[in-house]
């Protein structure tokens, strides 16, 4: 009776974890680019929305923008949100847009160009050749970068005549910014929306009537070919999963600026709008 009883029980353990086997979900990875802010933040809410409300495991690894399109095409990665189209990832797109599936975009009207706050007299990039103010200089970022390609371009075409473009780090950047903003003084800095900065400061784009830096692009999530087999609501997820403006990103941006941990952040906005979060995994 005692050995039946044990039998029992133990055959019953197996079948619930057979059953837990059954309904257990596949691990999903996930490819985002740790230096990008906008590209953090979106992953890691996108990540804990597809854990709390679609109960998928996620694992986030964080690669190089290349090697990012390259897991995808190649099933190595299940999905990434960072893909800039139509033009900063256009070779990454056109090598591999037959081996990937775009959901669209999670962000609209991503832009680069030359940044000012919003208290500067200069409207447009010509301004800056009679404005003293600026001191013949723009802010800039990692030399090689799309955004100081453009700006070399820009200086060129705007005939901005003795202006030198200072390459720095994105950190350095915001700093520079950040100073001369507290003082009230000019500055330009190279930059791009979404970016954190938008929500710390008030900044605004100068114009480019010459077009040098391009049209709006849109930030799109872009998954593996086998994505739609292996997780169908996660697909479904991700062609309703879209940030209504810069100001919605750049709020979880400047948390994890401000020392937060992605984690961290990416809880407590999901927690903070359940509304959005329906509008997102609605079935």
């Amino acid at each position: 009776m005692k050995a039946r009883t044990l039998w029992g029980a133990g055959a019953a353990l197996l079948l619930a974890m057979g059953s837990g086997l059954a309904n257990a979900k596949t691990e999903l990875s996930i490819g985002y680019v740790d230096g990008w802010s906008d590209s953090v933040a979106t992953t890691f809410v996108a990540a804990e929305v597809i854990k709390q409300q679609l109960g998928y495991d996620v694992k986030l690894m964080p690669v190089a923008t290349g090697i990012m399109w390259q897991g995808v095409a190649t099933g190595k990665l299940d999905l990434m949100l960072s893909a800039w189209l139509p033009v900063t990832h256009g070779d990454y797109w056109e090598k591999n847009k037959d081996k990937v599936v775009d959901y669209g975009p999670n962000f609209n009207d991503a832009k680069i160009g030359l940044i000012v706050p919003e208290y500067v007299k200069a409207k447009s990039i010509a301004d800056l050749n009679t404005d003293a103010s600026f001191g013949k200089k723009i802010v800039g970022i990692d030399a090689g970068s799309g955004v100081m390609l453009k700006t070399d371009q820009a200086i060129k075409d705007y005939g901005l005549e003795g202006y030198k473009l200072q390459a720095s780090s994105g950190a350095a950047m915001t700093s520079e910014l950040g100073r001369a903003y507290d003082k009230q003084q000019s500055v330009a800095v190279t930059g791009w929306v979404p970016h954190w900065m938008f929500a710390k400061w008030k900044l605004r784009f100068l114009e480019d009537p010459k077009g040098v830096y391009g049209a709006a692009e849109h930030v799109d999530s872009v998954g593996s070919k086998q994505l739609e087999t292996k997780a169908p609501e996660v697909a479904a997820f991700l062609k309703r999963f879209t940030w209504k403006d810069a100001d919605e990103i750049g709020g979880v941006m400047l948390e994890i600026q401000n020392g937060k941990k992605p984690e961290e952040a990416a809880k407590a906005w999901v927690a903070a709008h359940p509304e959005r979060v329906k509008e997102w995994t609605a079935r």
